[in-house]
């Protein structure tokens, strides 16, 4: 009798937390490969002899858009494999940016078990392109002029009104500094959708930049300026060269890498990927949390130590933010080691932040700011471990070689229930560089239960609008003179 009024006390306790799980619990993997087309419509070879239509990575950003729909996120294209005349522009193509639309179809688990080992107890998640949507300018854009296998900067898509942005990092007016809007280059890193469904918001590395873009037509309507301590003064189509030429602003290549929106639409929430060069640079510890007002444009700044004290003390990456309501946030830590990078992957763990009460280091000193890693520590907010996902992919039969290198995206879904109980579901995605070494495009789905958020209250995006259908290249003018520009370039290269 004891040991049953025990059972009955335990099941008790359970089911008030709400769930069987102890530990956000990695519940489904799926995949979608990127030797596939995308649906852009665009035809023929870029520079380096890679289809301009070709789906490759879309791991970099991941949003949620409502029900089973997300909006996925290329970088700047192609560029981790060298090719003969890209060693001026550092291997960029012609590019043309965009967001892909795709649908997951979770089949879950019949039960969430914690720590389930083999890989066992795991479910099934399948991806599905439905739309790409290219981005553009409706006013003029800064390109470069020079040819590079036979292709200038100026996409030959581009008609009245509709100036496209593309991944070539010499597409920039020479002697204007990062904070110039009009440069046609982009590096999306990250991207979330409105409340009402109808606009998207873009991070770019090359700015750093957060852009809004109409989500049906993929024009840019709006543009937020970032505090004059992210701005680097001199440009160059070599990051290498921008790096060395910039005392100040983001390092190259390491600009806004990451993007949460709060649960009501107001706020937008981004960081850069590594500290600013006064704050240390590539390897330091002070990053930088902006906070957008999405109506008015103000900023704050808030400081994140993205040093870890376990396993080692060394500063890592910082790739993701993801609200969990409007003033605490996960943000994804990781090295560069696992699939992809031929080695084994180390560091890949997300942390919970909260910003409440949290200092505002930009309206310091009299509203001009505090600079410098010793200066900016002291305010940095504090975090706590929320999962460990090596271990888990670990636990659920992923080695550490398979594990992909640049988990990058995150994005709430919706909510499921499993064996009688609610988790909330949190999709992980990998970005690959566009290269086969890393494999498919990758999604994780981990069930994380209210218990597991460890106090913190829940509030998921809700959408008020009815969701847009996606635009694809081929609803748009200029397909034919694409073809035949790169139907030239495809013959020039045999």
């Amino acid at each position: 009798m004891l040991n049953q009024k025990l059972a009955t006390t335990l099941l008790a306790a359970i089911s008030l937390a709400g769930s069987l799980s102890a530990a956000p619990t990695l519940i489904a993997t799926g995949s979608l490969s990127g030797s596939a087309s995308d649906l852009s419509g665009l035809t023929g070879l870029m520079e380096n002899s890679v289809a301009g239509n070709l789906l490759g990575g879309m791991g970099s950003g991941l949003a949620w858009a409502g029900g089973n729909t997300f909006l996925a996120l290329p970088d700047r294209g192609p560029n981790a494999t060298a090719y003969t005349a890209g060693t001026s522009i550092d291997n960029t193509s012609s590019w043309i940016s965009r967001f892909q639309t795709i649908t997951l179809g979770l089949n879950a688990p019949t039960s969430v078990v914690s720590g389930d080992t083999g890989g066992t107890g795991l479910g099934t998640l399948t991806p599905k392109l439905t739309g790409t949507t290219l981005l553009y300018s409706p006013t003029a854009l800064n390109y470069s002029a020079t040819a590079i296998n036979g292709i200038v900067g100026t996409p030959t898509i581009n008609s009245t009104g509709k100036n496209y942005f593309s991944g070539r990092s010499d597409n920039f007016l020479a002697g204007s500094n990062s904070t110039n809007a009009n440069n046609g280059r982009l590096d999306p890193e990250a991207l979330r959708v409105s409340n009402d469904g109808s606009k998207v918001y873009i991070t770019d590395e090359y700015g750093p930049y957060v852009y809004q873009f109409d989500r049906a037509s993929g024009a840019r309507t709006n543009t937020y300026t970032l505090p004059a301590a992210f701005t680097s003064a001199n440009l160059s189509s070599l990051g290498a060269t921008e790096i060395t030429g910039n005392t100040s602003g983001r390092v190259a290549n390491k600009g806004m890498e990451g993007l949460a929106i709060t649960p009501n639409g107001q706020f937008l929430v981004g960081f850069q990927q590594s500290p600013l060069i006064q704050d240390g640079g590539d390897g330091g510890r002070a990053n930088r949390i902006v906070k957008i007002d999405t109506t008015t444009g103000a900023t704050q700044q808030f400081v994140y130590d993205n040093q870890l004290t376990s396993p080692t003390t060394k500063a890592y990456n910082s790739s993701e933010i993801l609200a969990i309501n409007d003033h605490e946030f996960l943000v994804l830590e990781r090295d560069g080691k696992g699939l992809g990078d031929g080695s084994n992957a180390v560091i890949k763990q997300i942390f919970k932040v909260d910003l409440n009460g949290a200092t505002d280091i930009g309206a310091l000193n009299g509203g001009a700011g505090i600079t410098g890693e010793a200066n900016l520590l002291p305010s940095a907010v504090n975090k706590t471990l929320f999962l460990d996902l090596k271990l888990e992919m670990n636990n659920k039969g992923i080695t550490n070689a398979n594990i992909p290198a640049k988990l990058e995206g995150m994005a709430w879904g919706e909510d499921v229930t499993i064996d009688g109980f609610n988790y909330h579901i949190l999709y992980v995605g990998n970005d690959n560089d566009f290269t086969g070494v890393a494999g498919d495009n990758k999604i994780f789905a981990f069930a994380v239960s209210d218990a597991d958020l460890g106090g913190s209250v829940f509030a998921n995006q809700t959408f008020t609008s009815a969701i847009p259908e996606p635009s694809t290249y081929a609803a748009l003018a200029g397909v034919g003179a694409l073809g035949l520009a790169l139907s030239r370039r495809r013959r020039v290269a045999r």
